[in-house]
C-alpha cells in the first residue's frame, strides 16, 4: 500500500467537505490545520439562516454573467476561507496552514488556477496563517507564502480579481 503524503490527506478531506456547498456556480472548501491537527474547516454557502442558492434554484452572478472573481458584493455565499476563519480563534491560527479545494458544479472539474479572492486573502493575512496549498490534480497541489501576498501586494494594481 503507497500512503498519501499529508498534504494530499488535507486536501482529500476537503473534496468531502466541499460536497456540503451551495454554490451553483463552484463550491469550495477550506481547512486550517496546525500542528498536525484541523483547527476548523468552512465550505462555500449562504450566512447562516438565508436562503441559499441551491435553495433558490438561481445564481445571481451567472444570470448576470459576472466573470469569476468580480463582483462579489452580488453573491449570496460566505466563502470557504472566510467560514473556516470565522470558526476558529486568530491566536490559534497563527503560523498555520490552509488547505484549498474548488470544483466546478456543472463540470465537478477541479477549479483551474484556484486562488482565494483579494478579501478572503486579506482575511488570510490577519489571520495569521502562514501558507495556504491549493489543490491543481488528484496529487498535485501550490504551496503559497502568505508572506509574499504581504511583499507582493497585488491591490495596489490590477482589477482585484483571480
Amino acid at each position: 500500500m503507497i500512503r498519501i503524503d499529508k498534504h494530499n490527506y488535507y486536501l482529500d478531506i476537503c473534496e468531502t467537505i466541499l460536497e456540503r456547498g451551495t454554490c451553483i456556480r463552484r463550491n469550495f472548501a477550506a481547512i486550517i490545520v496546525k500542528n498536525d491537527e484541523i483547527l476548523s474547516t468552512g465550505y462555500t454557502g449562504a450566512p447562516r439562516g438565508r436562503k441559499n442558492c441551491t435553495d433558490l434554484g438561481y445564481c445571481r452572478r451567472n444570470e448576470l454573467k459576472v466573470p469569476r472573481g468580480t463582483r462579489y458584493e452580488l453573491c449570496r455565499s460566505v466563502h470557504a476561507e472566510q467560514n473556516a476563519i470565522i470558526s476558529s480563534r486568530r491566536q490559534d491560527m497563527i503560523g498555520s496552514t490552509m488547505y484549498l479545494v474548488g470544483k466546478e458544479n456543472d463540470s465537478a472539474e477541479l477549479v483551474k488556477d484556484a486562488s482565494p479572492c483579494a478579501l478572503c486573502k486579506r482575511l488570510i493575512i490577519n489571520a495569521g496563517i502562514n501558507k495556504v496549498v491549493i489543490r491543481d490534480t488528484k496529487d498535485k497541489y501550490r504551496e503559497i507564502y502568505v508572506e509574499e501576498w504581504i511583499e507582493n501586494d497585488d491591490s495596489l494594481q490590477g482589477d482585484g480579481g483571480y
